[in-house]
């Protein structure tokens, strides 16, 4: 990213900044267009040539909102109100905004801003804390939108074995960036040096296809049936349709006999919320369930409700037929979502938007780790299985603490009810498919409603549903106890990205200080 004289207009980095973001989103869920992620990562890094922290801040802004507007849509239509989707989508291009400033800052460091491949590996670390910080603060994050889950489609996807999120994210920050030197030096008719800029950006793109992945049982099989039941009504109002949802899912659980013969499952999995009404203190939901299990033969897995008073918890339990609960096997989400499943600051929030008491009774956090221990019969054993409810599959540490406990298969309960025909359903689905290679484990996600789905430990879906259809699946799963690089890595990487991309920003501001920039003579690009 050479030095030029003279400065592109304002309105010009604008527009490539507005253009950028829904680019960039093209690379998701519902078009998954993978390679859109490059193109749209390109055109906001040139939109960012100006010397000019504060411009920085609104073309990153404007990136942000081109890009989560259209990708959180579906907040929109679970709330049946604008503020929430305007909120947040505003909030998260906060912190785009951040990062266009802050790249304004560390290029000007006399190490980065000689060289373009050093711009290029100083920016791909920027993005990647920048990305890493909207994940975890403020009220624990809100990881949706990493750009590792635009590559499910991609040869990227194999790097999530290796480094989990950061590397996929970073390798797409990196192509872009290089793309956008791409471009200076066609605009320079530096061609020769276009070509080998490009030549790289493509190896590096397909090279990581050839990362291998196994999908080989290393303890066994598990002959899994998935039922998602359908609703009677879209919507939130849960409680109002609970006992039905439940005989929604007690009926698909006896559809599995179309497939298989009693006994022949060893375990069944229900979706979240698949009986808000707790089985455990109501006779006539417990009466449903278990007459569901005595006819497959098989426990069940299902999600559940606890209510105490003022508090309730989002619980995951196995379900024993003819015994009821097992009290020893149970998970309690321990991510519940911000605004959604509990409200933060209640008193002062409810002063902006009244909306928010719509949630009138707060969730609680579970303690224990996203791990349940599960008796499989035909196997002899325990079979330890990660477990992560709706939002949570796209906490990458809250997921790996389960697979580093032991667990040998993840199981991901959701409810998608809320939010309509939107691509909810299908980014989160792209997060399961991305687990999946990050740990070396096939993984179930269940709905309510869709789309449901049982995946590979190589991220292939095996089969999968339809949004708002009763539908049920069957498969024989590898259970896996080998540990990914990704895993045994952790949280280290991140943390060196961290702590270089703080270092890359003082160093900046330094450089600032003791060499001021001149409009129109010195920029770096």
């Amino acid at each position: 990213m050479p030095r030029t004289v003279g400065q592109a207009p304002r309105a010009w980095s604008a527009l490539l900044a507005v253009a950028a973001g829904p680019l960039t989103e093209a690379a998701f869920p519902g078009r998954s267009w993978w390679p859109m992620a490059f193109v749209g990562i390109a055109l906001f890094f040139l939109a960012l040539r100006r010397d000019s922290a504060w411009w920085g801040f609104v073309v990153g802004l404007l990136y942000g909102l081109g890009f989560f507007l259209p990708h959180v849509w579906w907040a929109n239509e679970a709330v049946g109100q604008p503020i929430g989707w305007v909120a947040l989508s505003l909030f998260q291009a906060f912190y785009l905004g951040v990062f266009g400033a802050a790249w304004v800052w560390v290029r000007r460091g006399a190490w980065v801003r000689e060289r373009d491949w050093r711009q290029v590996v100083a920016v791909t670390v920027l993005w990647i804390a920048v990305e890493q910080l909207r994940g975890r603060w403020p009220f624990g994050g809100f990881p949706w939108g990493s750009l590792a889950f635009s590559q499910t489609g991609s040869p990227l996807l194999r790097l999530a074995a290796v480094g989990g999120e950061p590397l996929v994210s970073g390798a797409v920050v990196a192509t872009g960036a290089v793309l956008a030197v791409v471009v200076l030096r066609l605009w320079t008719r530096r061609v020769g040096e276009a070509g080998l800029r490009l030549g790289a950006a493509l190896a590096a793109v397909l090279l990581p296809g050839l990362v291998p992945l196994s999908t080989v049982a290393e303890s066994g099989t598990l002959w899994v049936g998935a039922v998602q039941g359908n609703v009677p009504s879209q919507g939130a109002e849960a409680m109002s349709q609970a006992r039905e949802v439940a005989a929604n899912h007690a009926d698909g659980t006896r559809a599995l006999l179309e497939q298989v013969d009693p006994s022949e499952l060893d375990l069944v999995l229900w979706p979240e919320s698949a009986s808000d009404i707790d089985p455990r203190t109501d006779e006539a939901v417990a009466a449903t369930v278990d007459a569901a299990a005595r006819a497959v033969d098989a426990p069940i897995l299902l999600g559940t409700q606890r209510f105490l008073p003022g508090l309730r918890y989002n619980n995951y339990i196995l379900w024993k037929p003819g015994a009821g609960a097992d009290p020893g096997v149970e998970y309690t989400k321990q991510r519940p979502v911000p605004f959604g499943e509990f409200v933060p600051y209640r008193e002062l929030f409810r002063q902006v938007a009244p909306v928010v008491d719509r949630i009138t009774t707060d969730m609680v956090a579970g303690t224990r780790a996203a791990l349940v221990e599960v008796g499989i019969e035909r196997l002899g054993r325990q079979v330890p299985i990660t477990t992560a409810i709706c939002f949570e599959v796209a906490y990458d540490d809250l997921i790996r603490e389960g697979v580093l406990g032991g667990g040998e298969l993840i199981v991901i309960p959701t409810n998608n009810a809320s939010f309509g025909l939107t691509p909810e359903s299908t980014q989160q689905l792209a997060m399961s498919r991305f687990r999946a290679v990050e740990h070396g484990r096939a993984v179930a996600q269940v709905s309510t409603v869709g789309v449901s789905a049982l995946i590979a430990p190589d991220g292939d879906v095996l089969v999968s549903t339809s949004l708002f259809t009763a539908e049920q699946m069957v498969a024989e799963l590898p259970l896996r106890t080998s540990i990914t690089p990704a895993d045994w890595l952790g949280e280290w990487p991140g943390i060196l990205v961290d702590v270089i991309g703080v270092v890359l920003v003082f160093a900046g501001l330094a450089a600032s200080r003791k060499e001021p920039t001149h409009a129109g003579v010195r920029r770096c690009q």
